[in-house]
């Protein structure tokens, strides 16, 4: 039987960031038709005259092959839709397109967090926007935007409940230098995106407050045993975890400068208050928002995340950085696993 989504050769997509971006650069080294809508009128500008997103993508040339537009109209030709909108507005930009896209064009969710006021994933908050019945996909992995824009090798999750779509979706973006390893769990893949950011910012403050190597990997190991606990309650498979939308994540962002949520934390552990790095700062750090969502996801399936909440309450509660550390180790102890 023939595979119902074997040609995709436009793509669009949602959100001119430096991760929209990437991905319109990713899509086009694969040989396919791209159209970007940006919601800023200077990006758009930026890459129609000079080939490059000056905004969020500095320094990285970008393929003719890319069109720019503010208009959401210009994607009612694509064939398939890449939704790169900032997590916590995601479900309010899907709903903004619902009557822009095709109706049968299946949409890739590309945001990692959970959202703040419902608790939902990514995907469920985009059924919510466009319907229960489009295509859907989920694209999550360890990728610096930079790095994908540029062409360096990145290996990224692409899961799909639908085998044959994520076929199509992987042979439409899939490259020399951008290859998608398939799943079906789409709860998995959102878990370890959304919760290795918030883990990004514990590792960070533990950096920034000279803690060492050790509290580093101390706090991506448990922190990883939260993602899994987490995992497990939603339903996902646990080697979802173990893959590249799960621990490959885990590793690059708690570990590199590049990170938004590595770097932030950093900055709170060497004394910067919250406010004051937000202010200077033109992209999101998705933990932020995803902290409070991930713990309160959580408490309703009745699942501990001890790392998870002392972000939280340093991020939203004004808790001491100090005491709360001295907290986390005080905990009884217990079984590893």
């Amino acid at each position: 039987m023939a595979n119902q989504f074997a040609k995709f050769q436009h793509i669009g997509i949602v959100g001119g960031g430096a991760w929209g971006t990437a991905l319109a650069a990713a899509a086009a080294s694969a040989g396919r038709e791209v159209s970007l809508w940006a919601r800023e009128e200077e990006v758009a500008a930026s890459i129609a005259a000079d080939r490059e997103n000056k905004r969020f993508l500095p320094g990285v040339p970008l393929d003719p092959a890319i069109s720019a537009s503010t208009d959401k109209a210009a994607l009612a030709a694509a064939d398939l839709v890449l939704l790169a909108a900032p997590a916590q507005h995601l479900r309010a930009t899907a709903r903004d397109f619902a009557e822009h896209l095709s109706p049968v064009a299946p949409v890739v969710v590309c945001a990692k967090g959970i959202e703040l006021e419902s608790g939902a994933l990514m995907s469920e908050a985009v059924r919510g926007a466009l319907g229960a019945d489009r295509p859907l996909a989920i694209l999550s992995g360890p990728t610096f935007a930079a790095e994908v824009a540029r062409g360096q090798p990145s290996a990224i999750a692409l899961a799909a409940e639908a085998p044959a779509l994520g076929e199509a979706i992987a042979s439409a973006l899939g490259s020399a230098t951008f290859r998608p390893y398939l799943s079906n769990d789409v709860a998995g893949a959102q878990i370890g995106g959304a919760a290795k950011n918030v883990m990004a910012i514990a590792a960070g403050i533990a950096i920034g407050r000279g803690l060492g190597e050790n509290a580093r990997a101390a706090i991506m190991t448990r922190g990883f045993a939260e993602m899994v606990r987490l995992a497990r309650a939603k339903g996902a498979k646990l080697e979802t975890l173990a893959g590249l939308s799960g621990l490959g994540d885990l590793v690059l962002t708690c570990t590199s400068l590049q990170s938004r949520n590595f770097s932030l934390g950093q900055a709170l552990g060497e004394g910067q208050p919250l406010c004051d790095i937000l202010a200077v700062r033109d992209s999101i750090a998705e933990g932020v928002a995803s902290a409070p969502a991930l713990v309160a996801l959580g408490e309703k399936l009745d699942v501990d995340l001890p790392i998870a909440g002392a972000v939280t309450d340093v991020l939203h509660h004004g808790a001491d950085i100090g005491d709360t550390i001295t907290a986390l180790m005080a905990r009884p102890f217990r079984s590893e696993f």
